[in-house]
Formats: C-alpha cells, sequence, structure tokens
C-alpha cells in the first residue's frame, strides 16, 4: 500500500499535489490542507503587495 508523504499513514491512492512549486504524492486529507495554505499563502501576499503598493510581478 503507498504511503502519504505528509501524515506518514498508509492509503488506498495517492493524488500529486503540487506544494511551493514541487509535487507532492499525498492522501486526499493532506493534499486538501496543503490546497487551502497555498490559495492563504497567495491571499495574504496579495495584501501585502497591496498595503505596500508593490505594482510588479512576482
Amino acid at each position: 500500500m503507498p504511503t502519504c508523504k505528509g501524515c506518514g499513514e498508509e492509503v488506498d491512492a495517492l493524488v500529486a499535489v503540487k506544494v511551493q512549486g514541487k509535487a507532492k504524492k499525498l492522501c486526499e486529507d493532506c493534499a486538501d490542507r496543503a490546497r487551502e495554505e497555498g490559495e492563504i499563502a497567495e491571499a495574504s501576499e496579495g495584501v501585502v503587495q497591496n498595503m505596500m503598493e508593490f505594482k510588479g510581478r512576482r
């Protein structure tokens, strides 16, 4: 059985998710958490850039 790289538990199926530009194979729960954390990080970065009046690209 495959093992999740996030929690270390054996699962039936793994999902490939990009985390900080790297592809990782995680279980469904860890993949959902990683997606949520990525969305939160992008949103917070956008808020900080707006606050600092940053006009360029990342």
